[in-house]
């Protein structure tokens, strides 16, 4: 019988993801993938990329924050002609947000440059123990949304 990582080991682990993300954060800001008040702008253009056109309420329970931080880059990227929001055929109220083709050539050039960032990193792991990593995390992320923590975002 196999037994389970004891919590010091993935106490370890999430402290580890938790410098990652503040570490890819920082990175993130000097690069405009992240906004000044924090707001992920790379990852809700990419949303929309990969998803089309949604409510903002829909693209909140994709990621794992709140309504109002989404409609607050929704509004930033409107501002910035980044997205549009249009008529909803299924709701009266709740509009679509869609990006524009200034957001998804912004959108593009951003996952460009995050490419071009990353390279020299990825060089440095194997495949196999990214792959591996990706796959701890994705069931850590569902288990923590199982027990009754936020909703999360596997791709």
């Amino acid at each position: 019988m196999t037994r389970g990582a004891d919590t010091g080991a993935l106490t370890e682990l999430l402290l580890a993801a938790a410098r990652v993300f503040f570490r890819m954060r920082a990175a993130g800001k000097r690069s405009g993938a992240v906004t000044g008040w924090g707001g992920g702008m790379w990852g809700f253009l990419r949303s929309l990329a990969l998803g089309g056109a949604m409510t903002v309420p829909h693209i909140a329970r994709l990621r794992p924050v709140a309504r109002q931080r989404i409609q607050r880059l929704a509004d930033e990227a409107a501002a910035a002609g980044l997205v549009e929001f249009v008529a909803n055929p299924g709701h009266k109220r709740s509009k679509l947000v869609r990006l524009t083709a200034k957001g998804e050539r912004r959108y593009r050039a951003m996952s460009a440059k995050i490419d071009r960032q990353l390279a020299g990193l990825a060089a440095t792991f194997r495949p196999s123990d990214v792959a591996t990593a990706r796959r701890v995390l994705v069931r850590l992320s569902a288990a923590i949304g199982k027990a009754g923590g936020a909703a999360s975002e596997t791709d």
